[in-house]
Formats: structure tokens, C-alpha cells, sequence
């Protein structure tokens, strides 16, 4: 693959003991020196006309603000620094990368996979939230849509944690898909089954919040029964995944059983789906917070699309993802 990295993005400083932190792309860049195939390339950072495009320009105003008063806490748990302006402007504009590099036709082992933080989905139109400031994948796929380099575009996202900005943001478009698969009850708690879009965007919001405990049949479940089927129909030009890698059984802030091989299978299965429908495919880093694993996940991503097979699972998913799946399609219409 061909990842967007910038060292801008290490100068975002929340602490020593914050989760989201720079060693988590240190880890990810050591974990993929062992690997063949990684070639590295740098992006502009996004400009503030394509952030305001998806974030309300008060906001946006008001976090340079923040940032130039030296930073701090902005909640609890969503903290910047002198230097969160331009990393944050440095993830997005990586996404964008990622994005328009998709579509104009990077793929096979050349696949973008943007790995840039701050993480972005909980960042909604007028707030940061959950380490997030800007929403690196709503950016990036505003951004191609208003340079009419695509028509449609699908936002998968595979983190533990439910995507409410992204989700809020598109949520009564008819010309972005977002869907979730994530730990029910988890941060934000948001995300239910019944969130599917709103007016112009009825029908394209795809919600399943797996029960704890849920392991990599599961989501393979949910992905060939009710994510596959809804990009399928949507028949997007560009499928961004928003990667986070924190429902990884070893991950420290998460109760879900993914294996390191379960990404794998979920990358192969995505790619299928995209390439059946004939959609560029990119991926945007979000979560993880296991170093370890977050550098072997993102490995796998990375080893399936260098000509790796996945190793299938031989279990199958519990009775309560399939009664889930069941419900949604039935809801959805799949």
C-alpha cells in the first residue's frame, strides 16, 4: 500500500498518559518496517475553505482560537496543543489524499491508506469530541464530491467506537453512505439499529451495534449480510473505510474479539465489495489504541493488498448478530 504520513501530525501533544497519542504512529511506521511494499508519501494540509465545507466556520474560528491560546483540555477527554491546529489540517488533508488518489485509480498494492492524526469520526459540524477535531473522512469525501471527482461515496467504518460525526454530518444526504459497525452501548452511545437517514438521506445510514464480546464472525457477518448488500445498492464511486483498529480483542479500551486476522478478512471482504461495484477504495486511520495490535492491524491491511490470502475463521456468529443482521435488513429493505 502507499501510506499518507506527515510528521506534522506527531506535533499534536495530549499528554503522556493520553491514549490518543504520537506513539501510535510510531508504533504503526516500526510495525510496517517489517514489511515489503510500504512506500510513504506526504500530503498538503487541508485547506480552511474544505474543512468549513463539512464544519461550521464559528467552530472551526473558535478551535484556531483555542489552539492559538496555547491549547488544553477542550472536554474531558479531547485535548490540544500548540501544535493540534496543523496537525489536525495535516490528517484531513491526507484523507483528501487518500481520497483523490483512490479515485484517480491508485489500487492493488498501491491502495492509499491515510494515517494521520488526530482521529476524526466523532468530530460533528460545530464541535470536537472523542480525541477528534476535524472529520478527516467527511473531508475527504466532501472534498471529491465538490470537485466532482465522484457522485457518490460509502464511508465504512470498522472502529469499536460509533461514527456520530460523520454520521451527523451526512445524515440527510442522499449522496454519502456511512456505515457503522461498532460496540453497542460503547462511546458515544450512539449509533442504534434505527438510525438510517433522514429525508434525501432516508435509507443511507447503516447501523450495527454488535453486543461485547463480538468476534471476527460477527463482523464478517455483518459486513456480507448488511454493509456488503447497502454499498452494493448505493453503488458508490469511492468506498473510504474509516480504519480504527480498537475492537481488537487485546485493545485496552474496547470488550470486542476481533483477531488480528479478522482484518484482514474484513480488508479482503470491503475490497471485494468495492471492486464488484467498481468503486476506488482509500482508507482513513482512526482508532486504536493498543500499540501493538494497532501496528499489527494496520500490517494485515497492508499484507492483504500486497498479495496475502486471509486465513477464513472456523466459527461461526452468535444468534444475536444474526437476529441484528435480520432486523436491519428487514429495516433497510437489503
Amino acid at each position: 500500500m502507499r501510506f499518507g504520513y506527515s510528521e506534522r501530525c506527531l506535533a499534536h501533544d495530549t499528554g503522556e498518559r493520553h491514549p490518543e497519542n504520537p506513539d501510535r504512529l510510531r508504533a504503526i511506521r516500526r510495525g510496517l518496517a517489517k514489511r515489503h511494499g510500504v512506500e510513504y508519501t506526504d500530503a498538503d494540509p487541508a485547506a480552511r475553505e474544505e474543512v468549513a465545507a463539512v464544519h461550521d466556520e464559528a467552530y472551526v474560528d473558535e478551535l484556531e482560537t483555542f489552539v492559538d491560546d496555547g491549547g488544553g483540555s477542550w472536554d474531558p477527554d479531547t485535548v490540544a496543543s500548540e501544535g493540534t491546529w496543523d496537525a489536525a489540517l495535516t490528517a484531513a488533508g491526507l484523507a483528501q489524499w487518500a481520497a483523490r488518489s483512490a479515485l484517480d485509480g491508485a489500487n492493488g498494492r498501491h491502495t492509499p491508506f491515510a494515517i494521520g492524526r488526530p482521529p476524526g469520526h466523532h468530530a460533528v459540524a460545530d464541535d470536537a469530541m472523542g480525541f477528534c477535531f476535524f472529520n478527516n473522512a467527511a473531508v475527504a469525501a466532501q472534498t471529491v464530491l465538490d470537485d466532482g471527482d465522484a457522485d457518490r461515496v460509502a464511508i465504512f467504518d470498522w472502529d469499536v467506537h460509533h461514527g456520530n460525526g460523520t454520521q451527523d454530518i451526512f445524515y440527510d444526504r442522499g449522496d454519502v453512505l456511512y456505515a457503522s459497525i461498532h460496540e453497542k452501548g460503547l462511546y458515544p452511545d450512539t449509533g442504534d439499529l434505527d438510525e438510517t437517514g433522514r429525508g434525501a438521506g432516508e435509507g443511507t445510514t447503516v447501523n450495527l451495534p454488535l453486543a461485547a464480546g463480538a468476534g471476527d464472525a460477527d463482523y464478517l457477518q455483518a459486513i456480507d449480510e448488511a454493509v456488503g448488500p447497502a454499498i452494493d445498492r448505493f453503488d458508490p464511486d469511492l468506498v473510504i473505510v474509516s480504519a480504527g483498529f480498537d475492537a481488537h480483542r487485546h485493545d485496552p479500551i474496547s470488550r470486542m474479539r476481533v483477531s488480528s486476522e479478522g482484518y484482514a478478512l474484513m480488508t479482503d471482504r470491503i475490497r471485494t465489495v468495492a471492486d464488484d461495484v467498481g468503486a476506488a477504495t482509500a482508507y482513513v486511520l482512526e482508532g486504536g489504541y493498543g500499540l501493538d495490535t494497532l501496528a499489527e492491524g494496520v500490517s494485515m491491511v497492508h499484507e492483504t493488498y500486497d498479495g496475502r490470502t486471509p486465513v477464513e475463521v472456523d466459527e461461526d456468529p452468535n444468534e444475536k448478530t444474526k437476529t441484528l443482521v435480520d432486523e436491519l435488513r428487514s429495516l433497510l429493505e437489503l
